[in-house]
This record gives structure tokens, C-alpha cells and sequence, in this order.
């Protein structure tokens, strides 16, 4: 026993320092593309300054790869206990996968191991299961990835930092007279939580099919429900309910109502302090970056870039494009397009994503019920790190 927490230690260190590492790889790729973004957009060369920049910055990539290459390497070679261990945990995990199909399908499994958890209302999923639903949401829904999360029960208050508030500041004094005090304009927001359920029916005819992957299936039903609900209260809040993004203060307005320039976005881009441009994001439909790709400068050429090394494939002024499906388009006094760096948004998690199978309640209809609860808040932390577009209102 004591010799697996020795190793469940040392693999929780080993992880603690790829991340670590991975976090410091990232910060170097955005200084190369910040260089290059500055370059191309006042298109001309390196400078002999920025070209050594950029090559320090290279061999430092380099050399992260090199040692988080090794370190996934050894992390692999650990004593055979890890191995064990890690057999033991996908063992529990295809036998609690198993046991779902069969309760779902109406069958008994003689391991007890992956029996399910009995309530009046039906079985709870297995945590493995749950964890792949969460999982889920975040590749799907980036701007919930994005976001600072807080898993806490009760109520929690954040110091809120509004995007015009004075700072401290600093002044000439004389010897034996008083300093005149200045502070900057804290407040507080308070994340409380608000319950939300989903619910996905599964024909029995499908879950009786010993040849169809009821698991996988269920995972991206639940999964798909959770994400598109959570993206739009991220993105639109619910009045007297979740905030999300209502709560962004910084704001350009397009001089139009169904078009926007590329002077706007940059004026969007660079309502944003300089501190928080590095993990900067737009987030926009697909109509609008349909839109923006068209844009063309004077000699014909499109002003937007498709980057293979970006996170979607498309970046603006440097940074990249996250697409969804759940933003306003270019109407009269929508917001068309956010901005920033998104772990400005506080979302709470008092309840993390239970799910239940519900046997009987739709027998007559031929089906089977699975319905995931969730309890959640979300407001805006730090209003200095995101902007809005929003379009010219109607005449």
C-alpha cells in the first residue's frame, strides 16, 4: 500500500511539472507570434533585434520539447506497480462502463465492482462515465475551458476590480505632511448557484442492440445538451439568473449596423490593456468571420490569415478565432464579437454534473431516460480583461 501512494506521489509531481512546462512552451509560442503578428502587420522585416528575439525564443522552445519529450518518456518507464495501478484503474473503469450498458439494457452483471449506485429515482452514473461527459463539454464549449472555475459549494464572493476603477498612485510628498490616500474601486460580486438539468431519452430498440455502443452514445447526447446550454448562459446570461458575459463593460460600437471594418477591430483589440493581451481570443459566429474573411485591403488582398498553428485554424490581428454557433450575428445593437483574455469570467461549479438512469418513467414510450443535474453560477471577475463589439442600433 504504502509502496502505490509513493508512486501515486511521484506521478501527481511528474504531472504537476509538464504542465508547468507545457504552461512556459505556451508563453514562449505567443512572445514568436506576437513578433511576427508586429511584423506583418506594419509589413516589414525583422529587425536584427527581433530576428535574435525570435531565435532565443526558438532554441528555449526547443529545449522544452526535448525535456518534456524525456520526462513522458520516464514517466512511462516507472516500477511495474504503475503499471499494475494503472491496469487496476482501466480494469475499474471498463467494468464500470459495462455495468452502465447493462443497466441501461435491463441486464444484471455478476462483478460488483461495476455495479451501480440504486436511488429512488433511478442509478447513479459512475463517476468515469461523468468525468467523459465533462470532458466533453470542455472540447466542446472553449469559452467554459477558458474561463477561471471554481468548484465550491455555498456562496462565493469575488474582490471585482471594474475596468475603470482608480488604482493607487504614487506622488511627490514633503517631509512631516500627510499623504493623501488613494485606492483603487474594489466591490464584490457574489457567485451563488442555480440548478439546471438535461434530459436525454435512449430508444430501447437501440439500447437492446448488444452491437451498439449505448455508452459512447449516451456520453455525446448528455455531453451535447450540457455544452450548448452552458455556452449560451456564458455568452448571454438569463435574467435573474447567471450573468455570464453581461457583465463586460469595455465596448466599441460599429459604426454600422450590418458591417464591421478592420479599424473597429482593432479598436476592439486594443480596448484591452496590453497586460492581458497575451491569452487574447475573439469569439464570434461563423457568419461574422465569414464576413471578416472577405475583407480585403487596397491591393485586393484578404486581411484575414489562416494559421495551421493556431488553436481553430484562423487567427485576427495575431490572435486566434473561436467560432460558435450560440453568438449574435451583425444586427442592429447585438454584440457580434467578444474579445480578451476569458479567465475573466468567474464560473462556479457548486454541483459537478450528476447523472441518473431513469428505467421506468418512460416505459410507455419505448425508452429509457438519462438526466444529468448540474448547479452553477457566472459573472465577470475582471472587467479590464474582455471587450465587446456591438453593432450600430437601428434608426
Amino acid at each position: 500500500m504504502r509502496k502505490k501512494t509513493i508512486v501515486r506521489q511521484y506521478m501527481q509531481y511528474r504531472a504537476e511539472d509538464l504542465k508547468s512546462l507545457a504552461e512556459q512552451r505556451a508563453e514562449l509560442v505567443q512572445e514568436m507570434k506576437d513578433l511576427t503578428a508586429t511584423a506583418e502587420t506594419e509589413q516589414r522585416a525583422f529587425s536584427t533585434e527581433e530576428d535574435t528575439q525570435f531565435d532565443e525564443l526558438d532554441k528555449k522552445v526547443k529545449a522544452l520539447d526535448s525535456t518534456i519529450e524525456k520526462l513522458e518518456r520516464a514517466r512511462d518507464l516507472k516500477l511495474n506497480v504503475t503499471s499494475t495501478t494503472k491496469h487496476e484503474e482501466l480494469k475499474q473503469e471498463e467494468l464500470e462502463e459495462r455495468a452502465f450498458a447493462a443497466y441501461i439494457r435491463g441486464e444484471v452483471l455478476e462483478e460488483r465492482a461495476g455495479e451501480m449506485t440504486k436511488t429512488d429515482n433511478g442509478a447513479v452514473i459512475p463517476k468515469t462515465i461523468a468525468n467523459r461527459i465533462i470532458k466533453k463539454v470542455e472540447d466542446i464549449c472553449p469559452i467554459y475551458r477558458l474561463a477561471t472555475r471554481y468548484n465550491i459549494k455555498g456562496t462565493l464572493s469575488i474582490p471585482y476590480y471594474a475596468a475603470d476603477g482608480n488604482t493607487i498612485t504614487m506622488a511627490y510628498a514633503d517631509e512631516f505632511k500627510s499623504l493623501t490616500s488613494t485606492s483603487g474601486k474594489f466591490t464584490n460580486i457574489e457567485l451563488t448557484g442555480y440548478l439546471a438539468g438535461a434530459l436525454s431519452k435512449v430508444s430501447k430498440s437501440l439500447a437492446n442492440n448488444s452491437q451498439f455502443d449505448i455508452v459512447s452514445f449516451v456520453v455525446t447526447a448528455m455531453s451535447e445538451s450540457i455544452s450548448r446550454f452552458i455556452e449560451m448562459e456564458l455568452l448571454h446570461g438569463t435574467t435573474a439568473k447567471v450573468d455570464g458575459l453581461k457583465g463586460v463593460t469595455l465596448s466599441t460600437t460599429a459604426a454600422a449596423a450590418n458591417k464591421i471594418t478592420m479599424d473597429e477591430l482593432i479598436m476592439l483589440k486594443d480596448t484591452v490593456k496590453d497586460a492581458f493581451q497575451a491569452k487574447g481570443v475573439f469569439i464570434m459566429n461563423s457568419a461574422t468571420r465569414t464576413a471578416l474573411r472577405l475583407l480585403k485591403d487596397s491591393n485586393g488582398r484578404y486581411l484575414m490569415q489562416d494559421d495551421i498553428t493556431s488553436a481553430f485554424g484562423t487567427t485576427l490581428l495575431g490572435k486566434p478565432v473561436y467560432v460558435s454557433d450560440q453568438m449574435d450575428g451583425m444586427e442592429a445593437g447585438k454584440t457580434a464579437i467578444y474579445y480578451g483574455d476569458f479567465s475573466g469570467l468567474a464560473v462556479k461549479l457548486s454541483e459537478d454534473a450528476s447523472v441518473q438512469v431513469l428505467q421506468e418513467r418512460y416505459a410507455d414510450e419505448h425508452a429509457i431516460g438519462v438526466i444529468a443535474w448540474m448547479e452553477f453560477d457566472a459573472k465577470v471577475e475582471n472587467a479590464q480583461k474582455i471587450a465587446k463589439l456591438v453593432m450600430k442600433a437601428s434608426a
